[in-house]
C-alpha cells in the first residue's frame, strides 16, 4: 500500500431488489462510486451480498447486473486487487464470478495485517451466539449434495424459487436492520468480544447487519459494520493510518462524503 492510496470496504448491495428499475439505479450509483474509488484504491474489498440471490448453474447465471460485473472486471484488468467475501444471499457464487471478473473469493473471515494494523474481515453471517435456525440452514445450503440437487432444477424455476426465499429472509430481518439492539443482543458485537479474548485486532470489519456501526469494543479495538447500499450508502476507508466509516452523499465525488463517527451510526 503506497502513500496516498486507500483501501475501500463496501457491500450489501442486494442488487435485484425491490424491482429492476430501482436496482438499476442503485447499480449505476455503485459503479460511479467504484470509478471514483479506483483513482486511489490500493484494494477494493467487497463484503458480500452483492446480489439478493445468486446461483451459478454450469451454463446459466442470473440475468442482469452487467454494469457492476463489467466494472469489477475492468478494475481487476487495470491491476486493482478486488476481494469478495461471500455473503448469505450470494453463497452460491462458484467459479463464474471469479473467472469472469478476477475477484479473489473468501468464504470465511480472514485475518490481515495492513500498514501495521491488524484486521479481522468477513461478511458476518452465522457468527456469534444465537441465530441457530440460520446456522442450520447455512450448513444445508453449503452442502455439496444439496447444491448438486438444486442445480438439477430448471434455471427458470430454481432462480424463481431462490428469489422467493431470499425475499422472505430479507423481509423477516428488515425491522432489526433499522435499529440498534444493544451490545448484549448484537451477535457480531459478542463475536468480536469473544475473538478479542484470544487475539488483538485493531479493526474488525463486517457487513451483513445492514446498520452502520462504529464502536470501540475494547480499548484499541473497533468493530465496524459497513451498513448497506439500500438505505445508508455507507462504506469504510483505510488510509494507512485508520479506518473511517463514511457515507456517500448524493452522486457527487468522494470529496462530497461525510464521516460517520461514534457508536451505532444511525
Amino acid at each position: 500500500m503506497h502513500t496516498g492510496q486507500r483501501i475501500y470496504f463496501l457491500g450489501d448491495f442486494h442488487l435485484g431488489v425491490p424491482d429492476a428499475a430501482s436496482s438499476l439505479t442503485r447499480e449505476k450509483r455503485i459503479v460511479a462510486f467504484l470509478d471514483e474509488a479506483a483513482k486511489d484504491a490500493a484494494e477494493i474489498i467487497l463484503m458480500g451480498d452483492l446480489f439478493d440471490f445468486w446461483f451459478e448453474y454450469t451454463y446459466a447465471v442470473p440475468r442482469g447486473h452487467v454494469r457492476f460485473l463489467g466494472k469489477i472486471a475492468e478494475l481487476t484488468d487495470r491491476g486493482v486487487p478486488v476481494h469478495l467475501f461471500i455473503g448469505n444471499h450470494d453463497m452460491w457464487i462458484f467459479d463464474y464470478v471469479p473467472k469472469e471478473t478476477g475477484v479473489m473469493v473468501h468464504r470465511a473471515p480472514i485475518e490481515r495485517t495492513i500498514g501495521g494494523r491488524t484486521f479481522l474481515i468477513g461478511h458476518g453471517d452465522g457468527l456469534g451466539p444465537g441465530d441457530h435456525g440460520y446456522k442450520f440452514m447455512k450448513r444445508i445450503f453449503r452442502n455439496p449434495v444439496c447444491q448438486w440437487a438444486f442445480a438439477r432444477l430448471h434455471p427458470n424455476f430454481g432462480l424463481w424459487l431462490g428469489d422467493l426465499f431470499s425475499g422472505q429472509s430479507r423481509k423477516k430481518s428488515y425491522e432489526n436492520d433499522r435499529k440498534w439492539l444493544g451490545a448484549d443482543k448484537e451477535w457480531l458485537v459478542q463475536y468480536c468480544k469473544e475473538q478479542l479474548t484470544r487475539t488483538h485486532y485493531d479493526y474488525m470489519l463486517f457487513g451483513h447487519r445492514h446498520l452502520p456501526i462504529d464502536m470501540e469494543v475494547k480499548p484499541g479495538s473497533r468493530y465496524i459494520n459497513l451498513g448497506d447500499w439500500i438505505t445508508y450508502f455507507t462504506y469504510g476507508v483505510f488510509d494507512g493510518t485508520e479506518v473511517k466509516l463514511m457515507k456517500r452523499v448524493g452522486d457527487g465525488t468522494l470529496s462530497a462524503d461525510v464521516r460517520i463517527t461514534g457508536g451505532p451510526a444511525v
